[in-house]
């Protein structure tokens, strides 16, 4: 999980400082908010399934898990709608652009990041 959180901010970082260098504080904002979907659900789904255990049945487990991705998706809709709503952003291709490349580093990690070898 630590290295899914450290990819992520390298390239939150990447995408506002690109965005900032190219559109100045406009894009930085609309990068920002794209950043802040993508993050603020993943952070509640982190949250709410908690630490599964091998003493959990499976459907425990599944439970579980459904219920905290059914609350990151209603929570990812609800952003959505409050940030077209409330604080439209002014350069909507940063936004989505952020919003996409954090959301593709769950994908993404496990090619990026080399692997732990175990100490047996």
């Amino acid at each position: 999980m630590r290295r899914l959180s450290v990819v992520q901010a390298c390239i939150a970082i990447a995408i506002v400082v690109l965005a900032l260098g190219v559109s100045q504080r406009e894009g930085a904002v609309s990068a920002l908010l794209g950043v802040a979907v993508a993050l603020l659900p993943h952070a509640f789904f982190v949250q709410r399934s908690g630490a599964l255990t091998a003493r959990m049945r499976p459907s425990q487990s599944a439970a579980r898990l459904f219920r905290a991705e059914m609350g990151k998706f209603g929570l990812t809709v609800v952003l959505f709608i409050a940030v077209f709503v409330v604080v439209p952003p002014s350069n909507p291709a940063f936004f989505f652009s952020a919003y996409v490349a954090v959301v593709l580093t769950h994908w993404l990690t496990p090619w990026l990041m080399p692997k732990r070898r175990s100490t047996d």
